[in-house]
């Protein structure tokens, strides 16, 4: 039998996630399709209940749905519930368990790609987002020494301040102020960009929140946006002589987690990230 799973999302035609996903499935030889699907929000509760239905594994969540498909789930894994969001969905004999892989993904990209542990390790995290929650309680389960995080709006920063805090975490809360965040950012061991700015089509494409003179070569920076490969900031970072680590191994790593529970394989990572790249580059 062919089984079924897929990533939902409105708009969901940017996504990559077909593509580096079915490539796994296919080289790991299980029978299953992987599909996008764009479900808009009056639609979401009766897509999520129709994962009940045999023959389905589950599916990826992304905007604008991963808060909204919550109530529908019969259960959530300790990540999820303290992100306040599901990216995951494992559907097991009828029964819906949400996951959040965002984070263990950001782990495992940066420990096996960058060969970096942030235990005991100073981190500055830009913006507040989802993408940012994630980050923030990935490194506070990670015992990093020192945590700040910096944002337009500072009361957003300050809420996941809290969060670390609540993880026993010494972290601070900043806006966007420069001489101040360059102080910080070079004192940094980890700086990792959780907003926007360098994303294709995104409001500030050609930008970099930091530049090279911001930038301590000692550091590794992490830009979370993928689409370019190479970002306005990696290209600050690689001038300043800092390490690198782009967003696409994130998303591949959290993918690979949501494989290997759906399929209980270990996922083919390096196809993914073939399969992941080749997308981008046919997108231009």
């Amino acid at each position: 039998m062919n089984s079924e799973m897929g990533v939902i999302g409105s708009p969901i035609g940017h996504s990559v996630s077909p593509a580096f996903q079915q490539a796994a499935l296919d080289q790991a030889g299980i029978n299953a399709t992987y599909l996008a699907y764009d479900v808009l929000a009056e639609e979401l509760r009766a897509f999520v209940q129709g994962l009940r239905e045999p023959g389905v594994l589950g599916i990826n969540i992304t905007t604008p749905h991963k808060g909204a498909v919550i109530p529908f789930l019969d259960e959530m894994d300790d990540w999820a519930t303290a992100a306040g969001a599901v990216n995951t969905i494992v559907a097991r004999e009828g029964r819906l368990t949400g996951h959040n892989t965002d984070g263990v993904g950001f782990l495992r990209a940066l420990r096996d790609e960058a060969g970096f542990s942030p235990e005991g390790r100073c981190a500055l995290v830009l913006g507040a987002g989802g993408s940012a929650r994630a980050v923030v309680l990935a490194l506070s389960r990670s015992n990093v020494a020192g945590l700040t995080i910096a944002n337009r709006t500072l009361s957003k920063a300050e809420t996941l301040a809290e969060l670390a805090q609540q993880n026993g975490v010494s972290a601070s809360a900043m806006g966007l102020d420069q001489d101040s965040l360059t102080t910080v950012a070079k004192e940094a061991d980890l700086i990792v960009n959780c907003t926007s700015i360098g994303m294709v089509r995104g409001p500030d494409e050609n930008g970099a929140p930091l530049l090279r003179d911001q930038i301590p070569p000692s550091a590794l920076v992490n830009d979370l946006v993928y689409n370019p490969k190479e970002t306005p900031l990696l290209r600050e970072a690689e001038a300043a002589g800092a390490k690198t680590l782009g967003g696409i191994y994130m998303l591949v790593y959290q993918g690979a987690s949501a494989f290997e529970m759906w399929t209980g394989k270990p996922a083919p990572v390096s196809v993914m990230l073939e399969a992941a790249l080749a997308a981008m580059a046919a997108r231009g």
